[in-house]
């Protein structure tokens, strides 16, 4: 199955460049980063540099097609937050809550691909209740999440199909709103 497609920015016209908010698009503008990853530690190290940007109330995308590296990334976060439990694919829970181990955050870890619809559907979760004090990272919540806040954090994970051995992912990081306008996307270079 392929994951959806991630949306046409127009505006963005160079990777890790503020644009200017313009219809359909959340107060503040979005600030788009294209990385390429070539393995799953590399992926891990990426979840942990991401995780010092992140904070109470912080809402991330993340979409890409089965085995492309989404818990992997998210795994990399919970190191990273220093949270309870390991972290793994909540496919046939939906939802997994990690304790902060420290004076952090929790994490909690959604993954919407069986859920059929928007945030109704998800009412059951409690998101809206938890994203205050958590950080909230949704699988496949494309088109189901978008409703909890205006600040978001969306990854799209792209990887070569087919018969292929290829670790190479390419992600494209866009921040929405002004909690991400004034973030330092940059820090997750390398």
């Amino acid at each position: 199955m392929e994951a959806p497609a991630a949306p046409h920015n127009p505006s963005a016209q160079n990777p890790g460049e503020q644009n200017p908010g313009g219809p359909g698009d959340p107060a503040g503008g979005r600030r788009t980063l294209e990385l390429t990853v070539h393995s799953a530690q590399e992926m891990l190290d990426l979840g942990r540099r991401l995780a010092g940007l992140l904070r109470a109330g912080d809402l991330l995308m993340l979409t890409g097609e089965l085995g492309a590296g989404k818990t992997t990334l998210t795994r990399g976060l919970g190191e990273g937050l220093n949270v309870r439990g390991a972290v793994t694919s909540p496919t046939f829970v939906i939802a997994r809550v990690h304790p902060s181990l420290g004076d952090g955050p929790p994490l909690v870890h959604v993954d919407a691909y069986r859920l059929g619809g928007g945030l109704d559907e998800m009412e059951d979760l409690d998101l809206d209740v938890s994203l205050p004090d958590s950080v909230v990272v949704v699988e496949w919540g494309e088109g189901k999440v978008e409703e909890l806040t205006e600040d978001r954090l969306q990854i799209l994970i792209s990887r070569a199909t087919g018969d292929t051995d290829d670790d190479v992912r390419r992600l494209t990081v866009t921040g929405l709103g002004d909690r991400w306008a004034r973030a330092d996307l940059d820090a997750l270079k390398g």
